[in-house]
Parts: structure tokens; sequence; C-alpha cells
């Protein structure tokens, strides 16, 4: 049976909505909120900020103690990059503390009316896949009654012609199983990357809308949690955005399911202290959110930052910027903790995930540029130096370490004078407490791993162990994911140096495609990858086993992981020992065991879709097939009447099709642009299909 979605235009009415550009120099027009955040949030600010003052300044005091009266300048390097690393260390403990207060929200009995569209940017994905969690998600809003005021828009920014076609079919073909209409637009240009692309959908159709809900590409929350979203916030005026904490599903490779089981047991209880200390000022994380469209249009109008990328141009990590910018405008942003029902799929690999730290990276470092926004809130700037202290952390820890074996050399290489002044009476004894600094060690160690612990516990005690295979395969998962991250950990610190050193010179990180779904690497991609890792490990495993032996008790962890990084890098991203954990009951998941019913229904219908190739032959087939053909035209929009000067490829390209003798000739004339013309124009495909094959 075909569904009435299928006779609908690719695109419904415009209803534009203005959405002026912010000028974050000037004080917003609007004044803050005239209500407090609750004591509890204030407390919990306390626990979170003021303990990690404290362990800071008790962590500076004891190490100047062990080093004496006098430290030497080695020493003050040392403290200075100690109390920085031990407040990090401090703050993931004390911030997951406060989360006991953190607040529950209730959902109101009465359904909501607002008009709600639930957004998918998308940027040469699998279309299929993403598609079908799309019909799954519109099969279950039907099912909780908002078929009469929900929408789905797809939102390309693809440029590859061939991604184009395969989007389109894709679109067109779920549009025939979904209760719901879907939309589909694709740009003419990626100005501005994802803020561009929402924008511009904001200023077309957001008029049309007074809710919006943002999903990634391989992203989907379920229909009941969408509702109260929709219900939560419609409830509040003053409300403009509400934050979901994502679970991680469909893990395949190792280092996948390591980062999904992570999330499941640790991330609940690390979200609650995020929503216990943000209150009413919480942080965007770029999707599975549900947004006050009027709210976003008039103060989420990102302006580009001077100069030149990467700390010029357009603001990469948006998401921060636009939950800062709702609240310096009065809006309430907030992270409601206890839906469950948000769902997200993870990098497969780590080379991924150092591709899509690179990103990050450069998008943090771009915040320092704004953190002196007219009107940003105090906790808004927390979020932002938290993002920028994520990776900056990483060069610290490395200082922090090579401070720490120069400081040894200096010992072991140098003799003690013992009388520095010629008519000094008594020897000046060299000052340095091992047992203190024993105790400092053992108390950063417990505020690191104290958060994974309680999180274990945490799970022992609820459903999540019956449904992850018992207490012993919970506690047997989280040694394993502490013995591979200690693993991983110090790579990434090298990776992550390495980033902000390339940042820091100049280097942009480009927009590449993200990868959902890798493969195991090859030996040759993993050592070029990763020799650097290797050779520094063994270099400083040789010096330490010659001069300093009781060194290497402390420092194996750390040369272990740049050692063993090929193995990790490469057995890590293999679905076979993936798939080897999962049967032994190791780093699996609620959502493993009982997927959720979108996913699961999601995972059907892609499989129903139509998946073609993503190549030049995907054009040659889209001229031979008719339903094909008729199925893309369907999906583009209503011509526009445009100036020359901006149709020259539409032209260029018309005449080359007009002298060649074959569709395939014509492919074969057409540059990229002219390639992107003729799948973007109705009048030229039926031109070209009319040739020859």
């Amino acid at each position: 049976m075909t569904s009435p979605m299928t006779a609908l235009p690719a695109l419904p009415p415009e209803a534009p909505l203005d959405m002026p550009e912010q000028d974050f120099r000037a004080r917003p027009s609007k004044a803050w909120p005239s209500r407090w955040e609750s004591p509890a949030t204030w407390l919990a600010r306390l626990i979170a900020f003021g303990g990690t003052a404290a362990a800071a300044w008790i962590g500076f005091q004891q190490m100047l103690i062990t080093f004496g009266d006098k430290p030497t300048p080695m020493q003050i390097a040392l403290l200075v990059l100690f109390v920085p690393t031990f407040a990090w260390v401090g703050f993931s403990f004390f911030a997951t503390l406060a989360g006991l207060l953190a607040p529950r929200h209730r959902t109101p009995e009465v359904p909501g009316e607002a008009k709600l569209v639930v957004l998918m940017p998308v940027y040469h994905e699998d279309a299929s896949a993403s598609l079908g969690l799309l019909t799954a998600l519109a099969r279950e809003l039907a099912a909780e009654g908002m078929a009469d005021r929900a929408e789905i828009f797809v939102l390309s920014d693809s440029r590859d012609p061939a991604v184009a076609v395969a989007e389109t079919q894709a679109v067109a073909a779920a549009r025939a199983q979904s209760p719901l209409p879907i939309w589909y637009r694709r740009r003419q240009d990626n100005i501005d990357r994802k803020t561009g692309n929402i924008s511009e959908f904001i200023r077309r159709w957001g008029g049309r809308y007074d809710q919006m809900v943002v999903l990634d590409a391989d992203s989907v929350m379920s229909g009941a949690t969408i509702r109260e979203l929709s219900a939560r916030m419609e409830a509040d005026p003053e409300l403009a955005l509400i934050q979901t904490m994502p679970m991680l599903v469909g893990g395949e490779t190792i280092f996948a399911r390591l980062t999904q089981f992570a999330g499941r047991v640790y991330g609940p209880m690390i979200a609650r202290g995020v929503a216990a200390w943000s209150g009413n000022t919480g942080n965007f994380w770029g999707h599975n959110a549900i947004i006050r469209v009027r709210a976003f249009a008039e103060s989420c109008g990102l302006p580009r930052l001077p100069g030149k990328p990467p700390f010029g141009g357009t603001i990469l990590s948006h998401d921060f910027v636009e939950a800062a910018a709702l609240c310096r405008c009065g809006w309430k942003v907030r992270l409601d903790h206890d839906l469950r029902g948000s769902f997200e799929g993870c990098p497969p690999t780590l080379l991924d995930m150092a591709a899509r730290e690179r990103r990050w990276a450069q998008g943090n470092l771009q915040h320092i540029r704004l953190m002196g926004m007219r009107g940003m809130r105090g906790v808004s700037r927390a979020h932002f130096i938290i993002g920028i202290m994520g990776f900056v952390m990483s060069p610290i820890w490395l200082a922090l370490i090579l401070v720490g074996l120069v400081l040894s050399a200096t010992v072991l290489l140098s003799t003690p004078e013992y009388f520095p002044n010629a008519y000094q009476l008594f020897p000046t004894w060299p000052v340095f407490d091992s047992r203190r600094m024993l105790w400092l060690f053992a108390a950063a160690m417990g505020l690191l791993l104290l958060p994974k612990l309680i999180g274990t516990l945490r799970a022992w005690w609820r459903p999540l162990a019956r449904n992850s295979g018992g207490r012993a395969r919970i506690f047997a998962s989280a040694l394993f994911e502490i013995l591979l991250s200690a693993l991983i950990a110090p790579v990434q610190m090298l990776t992550q140096t390495r980033q902000i050193y390339e940042i820091l010179r100049g280097h942009d990180s480009g927009w590449q495609a993200q990868v959902r779904a890798g493969s195991m690497p090859g030996w040759a991609v993993v050592l070029s990858r990763h020799w650097v890792h290797v050779a520094l490990g063994l270099g400083t495993l040789a010096v330490l086993a010659n001069f300093s032996p009781w060194q290497l008790v402390w420092l194996s962890p750390i040369l272990a992981g740049l050692i063993l990084s090929p193995f990790t890098s490469r057995f890590s991203a293999s679905p076979v020992f993936g798939r080897w954990a999962r049967m032994r009951g190791l780093l699996v998941t609620p959502e493993e065991r009982m997927p959720p019913p979108v996913m699961a229904e999601a995972t059907a219908i892609a499989r129903s879709l139509p998946r073609p190739a993503r190549d030049a032959g995907t054009l040659a087939r889209l001229g031979q097939d008719p339903q094909m053909l008729a199925r893309h035209v369907s999906m583009l929009p209503a011509p526009q009447d445009r100036p020359a000067a901006e149709r020259l490829d539409q032209i260029t390209a018309a005449a080359k099709i007009a002298n060649a003798a074959s569709q395939a000739e014509a492919l074969s004339f057409l540059d990229k642009a002219e390639t992107d013309a003729l799948v973007s124009d109705p009048a030229l495909l039926r031109q070209w299909s009319a040739l020859p094959r």
C-alpha cells in the first residue's frame, strides 16, 4: 500500500523566520532571568568547583612541602604542572559527587500541542541507515499521538552527486513507509557547515514550527522521549533547550564496545553531576536535544570569527556557543538526565576517534576567542573552560612527565652540593619527601578511579547488572575497561598534543565525512600512525632501565601503552574480537541484550531501503532506470529563476549534454560542478536521460 506521503512535494511551503547575526561584543537586549537558581544547584556548584579548588590547594601545599623551603627551578616547573593536573582529576570526582543533588524533572500529564520538527543534518552519510532511523522514529511518534503535529526534515550538505542520488532514493523509499511527512533539502553550497545548514533551515522554514529536535546521522530518540521533551518544554515558556544523555549503541569493535560500556555504566552518573551544577545554565552537545525555535532564532545567529582558520572563520564547536548565547539572552538550557530513550553510535576505532577529536580540539580552542562574550553567564564560561581543558590537559600531562624525568636525571647525574657557601658551618641537605610524593600519587589515582568504582557499584544494585550479564561480568568488564583505557590514554595524550601543536601552527582540520562503521586497519596503517609512539616508549624504557629502574614502576602503564599502541589500535578495531568479548559477556550493555524498539525497527527498515553504490555507476543507472529517475526527480525542489551568473554550471552542462552522443559520453564531458548541476535540475535530467544509453 502506498503512503500518502509519497505524493508530497520535496519541500513544504516556506515560512521564513528572522535569525539575526549576534554581536557578542554588545550586551543582549533581553534582560537576565529574574529567578535565581535553586539552593540545590548552588550547593552542587560549591561541591564541584569548591571541592576542585580545595583539592588543588591541598595538592599545591603538599607538593611544596615535598620540595622543601628552597625548590629548584625544575621543581617549581613540576609544581606548576602538577596543580592543574591534580585539580582536573579532582574535578571528575567532585563533579560526580555533586550528582547527589541532581534535580528530578516531571513530565506534565497534559499532552502538548507544539508543532515539532525532527532535523537530521547529513554530510556524505549512509542514507539508508539514517533514513531507517528516521522512519522508525516517525512510526513511534505516530504511535505517541503526534502524527498531526510532527514532521521530519533531512538537511543535506553532501557535495558528491552520487551521494545525493543515494539520498534521494532512500528518502523517497522511506516516505512510502512513514506515517509522517519526510522533507528533503540539499543545499547548493555548504557555507558554515552544520551551523549554516540549520540556520538556513530556520530562515526558510523556522516559522512553521515551535520546537525542533536535532539529531546526528547516527542518532535517534524514542517517540516517547520526544513526547516527554516536548511536553516539558511547552510547560515552561522560559525553557529554550533540553539536552538528553545519549546512550551509545551499535558498537561492534572492541574500541566501540569499550566506549559504549563506559558510557552506559559511568555516563548516567556523570550526567547527573553535570545536570546538578549546571542547573538552568546547561550546555548543548549538538544533537539529541529539543530546542525552542523562536529562542534559537533570536539568540543563536552565530557570526564568523575574524581571521583565517583554525582560530578564525566558521565556529566549529557551535553547540557550546549556542547554549551560551541562549543563556546570555535569559533563556534556560537544561540537561534532563532522567530520560533514557536517547541513542547514538560511537567511533569504531581509535584512529577514527582521533580524527573526530582533531575537529573538536580546534573548535574548543576557538572558544578562547569567545570567553569575553558580553553578558555571558559564569557557568557557560565554565563549560567553555572544561571543554578547552579536556584537550589542553594532554600537553600538560606530557610536560609533567618530561619534567619529572629531567628531575630524576638531575638527581642521578649530579653530585649534591652540601656546602654552597664558603663559610657555611652546617651542610645543606637535599630535600625530597618521597613518602609524601607517594601519598599524592595515591590520592590522584583514587580521585581518578573512584568515579568508575562508584559507577560500577551503582550498576551492581540496579537492573543494569542483570541486563548486562550479572554482577561478576559487570566487574570483569569494568576491570577490562580500566586496563584498556590505561593503554589507550598515553596514545591519546600524544595524539592530542600533536593536534594542538598543529592548530597553534595554523593548520585547519577541514571538513571530512565521519566514519560510522570502521574496519580493522592494516599493519602499514597503524605503524605509520604509531611508530613515533613506539619509538618514544622504547627509548624511554631503555634509558630508565639503565639509569633509574625503579621509575619503571610508575611509568610502566604509560610505556606499555606507547609500545603496544600498534597492537592496541589494530586489534581494538576488530569486529571479531568484539564478538568474542560479547560471547563471553564482556562489555555487554542492556541495549545489546534487549535492543530498544526504535533501534530494532530502524535496522529492519534500513535493510528494505535502496542502497545504491555511491560511485560513478550510480549516475549511469539513474539514466537507465526510469523508476529510479522518477524517485530522484520527485525529491528535487521546484526550479527557481536565478541570474545567469549563478547558473553557469547548468548552462555549460546543458551545452555539453546537447553535444554528446550518449549518456555515458555526456557524463564523461561533465566536471564535478556540472555533474552536480545535472542531478539537481529536472530539466537537465530529462535532456540527459533522453540520450541513447
